[in-house]
């Protein structure tokens, strides 16, 4: 059974940065693409990054890209997120994900573990 844990989330103004972190139990996500999704609320769970089991390949969505960075290190058992240039917008709950095998999913239902996730706030 693999057990997901995010932390770093916050409070940040708009322009600021924030490193978020996903630490993992159990052996299953070595072999396994790793995500970071966000839900809002009232709206639904969006896909942020992606990244394969060996470190690539690195997918992110379109509304982050060039701002957001994901890495593993599977070494250490964790996935970070790091967030620069944050805007209101991204405020939401993160949360981390593990694929249902070694290349990273853009979907929900390419994923089978989840983590309770880390709220992150974006305002002035």
């Amino acid at each position: 059974q693999v057990q997901l844990r995010e932390s770093g989330g916050g409070w940040v103004q708009p322009g600021g940065s924030l490193a978020l972190s996903c630490s993992f139990s159990g052996d299953t996500f070595r072999i396994s693409g790793l995500a970071w999704f966000r839900q809002a609320p009232g709206k639904e769970r969006e896909f942020v990054a992606a990244i394969g089991s060996n470190g690539g390949p690195i997918y992110y969505a379109d509304s982050v890209e060039g701002r957001f960075t994901v890495s593993r290190d599977n070494t250490k058992n964790i996935m970070d997120l790091q967030m620069s240039d944050l805007k209101p917008e991204d405020t939401a709950v993160y949360i981390c994900a593990v694929a249902k095998g070694r290349l990273p999913g853009t979907h929900p239902w390419e994923h089978k573990y989840w983590g309770q996730g880390t709220q992150v706030t974006v305002s002035s």
